[in-house]
């Protein structure tokens, strides 16, 4: 593992059954993330991003390959493990108020992770700590007796926000952190997450299917594609120039707020989804690709690194 990376995935897959059929949710996934950035994961519903995500935090076992954190194997570690890497390890999830018990108030679900991993056994020093973290977060004290259901959804996602770094964790998978809120209070809630990166020295590994929320907070972006990941880079060059005609489609999809939008041509994809279940070798986006031919279902098409941190699965580029 590299001495820089924080997270890495060798392999990772994960399979649910269907029947006497397996579904590859996520299949064979090569991924690092380096200490202090962003990986932004992005695709379409169903492409694995938060099976990818929830495998790597342990919440779900993985099929095979490898999960390796901080430099140690954790794929399968057994449950005293995973407790002790549950604590540098989080979540942030999609929905602010399903992912918060409504019977709890505020300072009750920020003070949970405090007592469940007996961090602050002290009660004045467990509710002073909550009270930092609220304030951390851009959260007024005025809230902390306050339920769920009487906060708005920014103010919910920053409820959420402070329980995952109430036990000071490395690394944050933020599962669609944003995408259930109005867009004035999704660009505050990146720009908290981005401010608590850069103070706390956080890991992101940033899903979502917004590519302009993604393009705002990534430093590195992995584009999924039915469990595989289809292109990987860094954001910039990735926008720029994207590789695989796949991520051409998606990035020539986004809304532009200009009257010259007019005169730009989007790509539209065609053709059918391939079925995840026991899907046959070749490029899962082949029936849809004006591309295709048939070399790309022959065989799996590996990453190929073109150099300047760019890798893209495309029989276009070569073998």
């Amino acid at each position: 593992m590299s001495s820089t990376a924080l997270v890495e995935t060798v392999g990772l897959k994960k399979y649910f059954p269907a029947g006497k059929k397996k579904l590859h949710a996520v299949d064979g996934v090569d991924l690092r993330i380096e200490r202090g950035s962003t990986l932004g994961v992005v695709g379409e519903s169903g492409c694995g991003k938060t099976t990818l995500g929830r495998t790597i935090l342990g919440l779900l076992p993985a099929t095979e390959g490898k999960i390796l954190f901080d430099g140690k194997d954790v794929t399968r570690c057994d449950k005293k493990q995973f407790k002790a890497m549950w604590r540098e390890m989080q979540i942030i999830f999609q929905d602010p108020y399903s992912s918060i018990n409504p019977r709890h108030s505020i300072k009750k679900t920020i003070a949970e992770p405090l007592l469940v991993n007996g961090i602050v056994r002290e009660k004045k020093q467990r509710e002073e700590r909550v009270r930092q973290l609220m304030e951390t977060v851009g959260l007024a004290g005025r809230f902390e007796n306050s339920y769920p259901h009487e906060l708005d959804g920014g103010r919910r996602q920053r409820v959420g926000i402070a329980r995952a770094l109430a036990v000071d964790p490395k690394f944050i998978v933020c599962d669609e952190p944003v995408s259930a809120l109005d867009v004035s209070v999704q660009a505050q809630v990146l720009n908290l997450l981005m401010d608590l990166q850069q103070e706390l020295g956080l890991t992101y590994l940033f899903i979502t299917h917004d590519l302009s929320v993604v393009r705002h907070i990534s430093t590195e972006i992995a584009v999924m594609y039915l469990g595989q990941c289809i292109e990987r880079g860094p954001a910039r060059e990735l926008f720029r120039s994207p590789l695989h005609p796949y991520t051409k489609a998606l990035i020539s999809a986004i809304p532009i707020p200009s009257a010259q939008a007019r005169e730009t041509q989007t790509e539209i994809i065609r053709g059918e989804l391939t079925s995840p279940v026991d899907p046959a070798p070749g490029c899962r986006f082949a029936a849809r690709c004006k591309h295709a031919g048939p070399h790309c279902t022959e065989r799996d098409i590996p990453l190929r690194d073109m150099g300047g941190g760019r890798h893209v699965a495309c029989v276009l580029y070569g073998e």
